[in-house]
């Protein structure tokens, strides 16, 4: 099973840009986008022999997530739980037989960490709502998590402490996450590797000196990290300040 995330930084603009080379050569079971900035009816994407979720922000030209898939999910959830605002449209869980996927584009801390108070409610319940679904199945979580777990996931660490995506408190809760049960699909395929990341600023041309942070993930639940199989960051593919992330997992017995 093939699964693909990429944030697309707008998916008006991007399938301008190489977006369906890159998805019917990819040609995943499973592709996730986050930060879709559209809303319904404003885009069409022929894509024969997948079925099509979307969550469409409220907001027009913001948030939004999707998923393509060729394999029709027992059911489809749009946040977290009932409580849950999904003004911003940014959580899909798909239910199989065997296992949950849930795509995600987590809220940005800003660069004043305005909205960190936010996010570290949001961590907490994403946490709890993820525990909950893996408690009853194996979870496959993806998308842009808007945080550098570890050092070795940033180009510059050392002057990026403490700001937006690299907090002490951000970390943490990524740390919590996967102590709770859960595995950073690329760390454990390649635990030391370091230059590889996801997103790129658009000034100073940090994407051609690779001056960049690995902030899109695969984190599947700890029970299925034996079938993974490949984890890649295609960091060729253009068209977004994101590039592509791809997980493959052995289909279980």
């Amino acid at each position: 099973m093939k699964f693909v995330s990429w944030n697309v930084n707008g998916i008006r603009a991007v399938v301008k840009k190489g977006f369906m080379e890159y998805f019917q050569a990819v040609e995943a079971d499973f592709f996730c986008i986050q930060e879709s900035k559209c809303q319904e009816g404003q885009i069409e994407l022929d894509l024969p022999g997948y079925y099509q979720y979307w969550n469409y922000a409220e907001r027009k030209g913001y948030s939004g997530t999707a998923i393509f898939t060729k394999h029709k999910p027992l059911s489809v959830h749009y946040g977290v739980g009932e409580q849950t605002s999904e003004e911003e449209g940014r959580i899909i869980t798909l239910e199989y037989e065997k296992f949950y996927l849930v795509n995600v584009y987590t809220p940005n801390t800003k660069r004043d960490l305005s909205r960190l108070s936010g996010r570290m409610e949001w961590e907490v319940e994403l946490k709890n709502y993820l525990q909950q679904l893996d408690a009853k199945k194996p979870v496959i979580y993806c998308g842009d998590l808007n945080v550098a777990h570890e050092a070795i996931d940033l180009k510059n660490p050392k002057t990026n402490v403490g700001n937006a995506g690299f907090t002490m408190e951000e970390r943490q809760a990524m740390t919590a996450l996967l102590e709770a049960g859960f595995t950073d699909t690329f760390r454990y395929l390649y635990p030391e590797e370091e230059g590889k990341y996801s997103w790129w600023s658009y000034m100073n041309k940090a994407r051609d000196r690779n001056i960049g942070w690995r902030i899109d993930y695969f984190i599947v639940s700890n029970r299925i990290a034996h079938t993974i199989q490949k984890a890649e960051i295609h960091d060729d593919i253009l068209g977004s300040d994101h590039c592509p992330v791809l997980l493959q997992l052995k289909e279980s017995e």
